[in-house]
């Protein structure tokens, strides 16, 4: 039998639309079933080839900046919910002609610019922006600071005393004009972890709830890998909703793209030293997989031989130290641009393809062009078998990133 990605070139990021589209269909049950919306993250999957596919089955997109906006809007013909950390004056009226919605960091950043929302809002002919600010509950399950938007100092959102107008407690209203609240402290989190955010988020805003129209709980709900828990999701959104009556939004990144492709690399070299031996490849994780060197986190491994033989790579263990070992090299000449060994069953040669799972979310939007090395093509496997090269990068692509 022929290797699901044989036909890729190399290297290239392929995505498969039947395991999209298995996502999808998971995540859209969900929409309905809980009486939500669930919006795409342009932030963890911006592969805008396939947006007409993923509005079949979701709501709409969100935006952390005025590309973003305009993306969401060209490919997905709708207008974005849109979240900055901080908005750029000389960009605000464009951002404001493509948002349905606007998420404002801090208060102060909504005093700033609410009289141009205003604006906006009496001269326009489309539906009004609706505004809110993201709120900080101070409690994530997140392990790694790098990702935890709930870190003590976070600049994040509000805390709750940001809210506070006089000693003896919190404000029962919210600045004129704000219709929404949001939060996002999770990351590739289980539906108990949000049950345990929305307990705190209560708390400590519980007092806000009732004067807004809708809650935007974020991201990080990862609810299309093995084993989440959807039918305890879909009865705490239910429950949130039916208590608070307000409207109720999620915006996953990860989980809309989750294990639905990989990132397939070529050897190019085996390098020994000091009884060390690498496998050099045409990808970098610097460059093409960052979060592998910032979470950090080992990405799963498939050895396909020239022969066409496919095994999985592991992890080096006392039970299977016996096989060959070899670390996984990036082509830049970054000295950290490398994994550390994995066991290969076979020895791997010059021409062998190393293939990384679960690629598409969230790793083809970080990667660079950092020393000039060749970005992986875009690819699409379609559910007829075909393959697609949706995008192919060359000379001008780096060129042009600091012309």
């Amino acid at each position: 039998m022929s290797y699901k990605y044989n036909a890729a070139p190399s290297p290239a990021f392929v995505l498969d639309e039947a395991l999209l589209r298995k996502n999808l269909e998971l995540i859209a049950g969900v929409q309905r079933d809980a009486g939500v919306e669930i919006i795409l993250a342009l932030k963890g999957f911006s592969m805008w080839s396939v947006f007409p596919f993923v509005k079949r089955y979701l709501s709409g997109a969100t935006a952390s900046s005025l590309n973003e906006a305009k993306l969401i809007n060209e490919e997905m013909g709708c207008k974005a919910h849109t979240y900055c950390v901080a908005y750029l004056p000389d960009e605000f009226e464009e951002i404001m002609r493509y948002s349905s919605h606007l998420v404002f960091n801090s208060v102060a950043q909504y005093e700033r610019f609410r009289s141009a929302v205003s604006v906006h809002n009496a001269n326009s002919a489309d539906t009004p922006i609706s505004c809110g600010i993201r709120c900080n509950p101070e409690y994530s399950e997140v392990e790694t600071e790098l990702y935890n938007p709930a870190a003590p100092g976070s600049r994040l959102g509000e805390v709750d005393a940001a809210f506070a107008t006089s000693p003896n407690g919190p404000a029962q209203v919210l600045p004129d004009g704000v219709e929404g609240l949001h939060f996002h402290t999770l990351c590739e989190s289980t539906s108990y972890d949000l049950e345990k955010t929305l307990a705190a988020f209560e708390q400590r805003f519980g007092h806000l709830i009732p004067k807004v129209k809708w809650v935007n709980m974020g991201g990080g709900h990862l609810m299309t890998k093995q084993g989440y828990d959807t039918a305890h999701l879909v009865r705490i959104l239910r429950r949130f909703k039916e208590k608070w009556g307000v409207d109720v939004l999620l915006e996953p990144g990860s989980a809309i793209a989750w294990e639905t492709g990989v990132l397939v690399s070529t050897v190019l070299d085996i390098h020994e030293s000091r009884g060390i031996k690498t496998a050099i490849t045409d990808i970098s994780f610097t460059g093409h997989m960052p979060d592998t060197l910032e979470m950090p986190y080992r990405p799963r491994i498939t050895h396909v031989s020239q022969n066409g033989e496919v095994t999985a790579a592991t992890d080096p263990h006392p039970g299977n130290a016996q096989g060959m070992l070899y670390r996984i090299g990036g082509v830049s000449c970054l000295s950290g641009d490398y994994m550390k060994e994995y066991v290969f069953e076979k020895e791997l040669m010059v021409g062998d393809r190393i293939v990384f799972e679960d690629m598409i979310h969230y790793t083809m939007v970080k990667t660079t062009t950092f020393n000039g090395v060749r970005h992986p093509d875009i690819c699409i496997l379609r559910e007829t078998g075909e393959l697609e090269v949706v995008k192919k990068f060359g000379f001008e692509d780096y060129r042009n990133r600091l012309s």
